[in-house]
């Protein structure tokens, strides 16, 4: 493996420029150096921070490989600075058992471009109604940490509970995709003004308050630790707050997307299925909510919930469309956009909520490690003062539904290193 040294970086951000020269998949040094047979790049100007984690994403393998695959989703991944990804268990089949989730992770292995991490299924089939085999899962090959229905709620607490029981065994954690079904039958749209403005069926957020509420206490009870998928909401931020404040440190943890940081309802005025994601985008209000939740550590982490789907699931009648947005290659910039521009994170905040958080709620002991000497050279190197403009067509995704075509959007990444190896410069792979 050819070395790489990085000329004139600014680690995190902060202090003066350094050179990284980075040597048999480590950080070999830090400082003013020279080494005449490794590849230079020229950071002059640009940020390096550990390699992004991904706690929920989707790749459609096996099953729609017409709208992603663990290759191209891989590619995505890295381009948007992503050094490990979490791959949800709503594929076809169904990742509920040994057989499903190794041959993700074998997938994962062959493309070599993210580390990828099969996401185990909680319930057979996604159905709510049965255990799926947590332990034959946690013990295969796959070595499966995070297990989640998500795209359902389980919604039975009985089982939640059991589910939560298992996994303190297990060493695990349970995801859950906050919904309760049973008030968002028909909805369509968050519910409030705009929905009820354009006639679209509205979307409470208690559907999404009161799972979490429900959830948090029964993780409690059972000392297991639970991780509360793509937070939407200013009522979540409040229970999250409390669970936290009652639970102690480590039990409780959540996610936020990007597109909920940066798009609100007001998007539906268009009625472009685009923006029909689950849960759905909601008020200026909540967004506002969400980024100051992040900022504090209320909300840990921000995770894409990447969705790709089929030209035909979108370009269609918003009813029938759909949910979902992609959202790999976006993330740093809307990050940015959000966060690093209203002075709301520094760029080691920003290490902070897409790499080393949600690679500790993840238990990995690779990734999300500080950017030093001796450690694994898992690295993105950002441009925080360019900017890009999205085109889903040249994303590389299968799929191009991306809520940001057209948007002028900052920080670029300009290389992500994968244990040493170049996987992504300049928007391109290797």
């Amino acid at each position: 493996m050819t070395a790489v040294l990085i000329k004139g970086a600014r680690i995190y951000g902060e202090g003066d420029p350094v050179d990284v020269l980075v040597s048999d998949g480590v950080i070999a040094e830090i400082g003013s150096v020279e080494a005449p047979d490794a590849e230079v790049i020229d950071a002059t100007g640009q940020v390096l921070l550990p390699g992004f984690v991904d706690l929920h994403t989707h790749l459609r393998e096996p099953g729609r490989e017409d709208t992603e695959t663990i290759e191209t989703g891989s590619a995505a991944a890295a381009i948007g600075g992503y050094t490990a990804v979490f791959a949800m268990a709503n594929t076809d089949p169904v990742a509920d058992n040994a057989v499903i989730v190794e041959h993700v992770w074998r997938r994962g292995r062959e493309a070599g471009l993210v580390d990828v991490y099969p996401v185990g299924a909680v319930t057979v089939g996604l159905k709510g109604e049965k255990l799926a085999e947590l332990g034959t899962m946690a013990k295969s090959a796959a070595n499966v940490r995070m297990f989640s229905d998500d795209g359902h709620c389980v919604a039975d607490p009985l089982i939640m509970r059991r589910a939560l029981e298992y996994s303190t065994a297990l060493g695990v954690v349970v995801a859950q995709h906050a919904e309760e079904p049973r008030l968002t039958v028909g909805a369509q749209a968050n519910e409030g003004v705009q929905a009820s403005r354009l006639g679209y069926a509205g979307w409470p957020a208690s559907a999404e308050e009161s799972i979490v509420a429900r959830d948090c206490i029964l993780a409690k009870h059972a000392g297991a630790r639970l991780h509360i998928c793509h937070v939407s909401t200013a009522g979540t931020v409040d229970v999250l707050r409390w669970a936290k404040d009652r639970h102690g440190p480590g039990l409780i943890s959540a996610e936020v997307t990007p597109h909920h940081l940066l798009l609100t309802d007001d998007r539906l005025e268009t009625y472009d299925p685009v923006n029909k994601v689950n849960p759905p985008l909601r008020t200026a209000r909540d967004a506002t909510r969400l980024r100051a939740a992040l900022a504090e550590g209320v909300i840990d982490c921000v995770a894409t919930d990447h969705a790709p789907h089929a030209v035909q699931d979108k370009d269609c009648e918003w009813a029938v469309a759909r949910p979902g947005m992609l959202g790999l290659q976006t993330a740093l910039s809307v990050v940015t956009e959000t966060m690093v521009r209203t002075g709301l994170l520094d760029w080691r905040g920003v290490a902070r909520v897409m790499s080393e958080r949600p690679a500790e709620i993840a238990g990995l002991a690779d990734q999300g490690r500080p950017v030093e000497a001796g450690e694994p050279a898992n690295l993105v190197l950002v441009d925080p003062d360019a900017e890009w403009t999205v085109r889903g067509a040249e994303l590389a995704s299968v799929a191009e539904n991306t809520p940001y075509e057209g948007m002028r959007l900052p920080g670029v990444v300009t290389l992500t290193l994968l244990r040493g190896r170049v996987t992504a410069r300049e928007g391109k792979i290797g």
